[in-house]
């Protein structure tokens, strides 16, 4: 498990608990971020108050959950980015 939950109706918060958001944990984020959707979520609160450092295949798996996201009316915040993290998101979506 890479997510710690808590669920308030239809809105659940979602903390990343490793420090290092990367390729060893991308594929379990993906599983647990679309079973948390398919269980009925309508918000996704994703907090990465626990990490350091974000590669591309967790952005990847992170777009996975967005698009499985999107035509289910779910909307997922990220919320806690630490400045090099921002670093890598603006990175991988500015070019």
């Amino acid at each position: 498990m890479i997510l710690k939950t808590n669920q308030i109706k239809d809105i659940v918060t979602a903390a990343i608990l490793p420090n290092e958001a990367s390729f060893t944990n991308a594929e379990m984020f993906k599983e647990e971020m679309i079973t948390i959707i398919a269980n009925g979520a309508k918000v996704v609160i994703v907090s990465f108050e626990n990490v350091d450092y974000i590669d591309s295949s967790f952005l990847g798996s992170l777009v996975v959950a967005l698009k499985y996201a999107m035509p289910r009316n779910v909307d997922i915040y990220l919320v806690a980015l630490e400045a090099g993290c921002k670093k890598s998101f603006d990175t991988y979506t500015n070019g």
